[in-house]
């Protein structure tokens, strides 16, 4: 029942991230109210402890929030792999069931086909994303490197196959912000289920069944 629960908040905290993030605005509206930005949230505002967002330009803060989303939105699923991929270790469908151990391990016991395509699709979905924000190298400044499109929001890469985006601006907005606090909980998350398994050897299933 705790796994049911773990993993259905988990697949909720992933739908919302394949929503786009921003609703189609330039880059120079990300600061003009940092505090007012998607993810800033009361009392706190935004955590920015050593100013990289004060001290950042238009391009650097769209730059940190493209970096920010991709990062939990990976996290998220990562989240999900780790609690799954337990849970159906020695399962027949899977790799004629020769995966187990913690999560950590999986790894390295994969058949060698299976990296093949896990690069091609990974490098087909950066390449799309890079075309799709990211103005072409020949024509950033030099004193910009990896420049985004003036038109593009960070993350909004248009797919939205489950229609979750809200036509209200307001409840958007809402949306956005869980989706980054789902991302920030689930990079903490991931972190901290690899030092776990790191350090005792034992997978986050088997964890969650010693606590009850």
């Amino acid at each position: 029942m705790k796994f049911s629960a773990i993993v259905s908040l988990a697949l909720a905290s992933s739908a919302a991230a394949f929503a786009p993030t921003q609703q189609t605005k330039t880059n120079t509206a990300l600061k003009a109210s940092l505090d007012a930005l998607p993810g800033a949230l009361a009392p706190v505002g935004v955590f920015d402890p050593l100013g990289f967002a004060e001290k950042a330009t238009d391009a650097t803060l769209a730059r940190y929030r493209e970096a920010e989303l991709a990062h939990g939105r990976v996290a998220m699923l990562a989240v999900i792999g780790f609690l799954v991929g337990e849970k159906v270790e020695g399962s027949s469908f899977l790799f004629d069931a020769q995966i187990s151990g913690p999560a950590i391990t999986h790894i390295t016991q994969v058949p060698d086909g299976f990296w093949p395509v896990i690069i091609a699709f990974i490098g087909a979905y950066e390449a799309q994303r890079a075309q799709t924000g990211w103005v072409d190298p020949a024509d950033c400044p030099v004193d910009q490197p990896g420049l985004l499109r003036a038109d593009y929001a960070p993350g909004d890469l248009k797919f939205d196959p489950f229609g979750l985006m809200p036509e209200d601006p307001e409840e958007f907005e809402i949306m956005q912000t869980k989706e980054l606090q789902n991302g920030r909980l689930a990079m903490l998350a991931a972190a901290g289920f690899l030092a776990q398994e790191a350090v005792d050897g034992k997978g986050i299933i088997e964890h969650f069944q010693s606590m009850s």
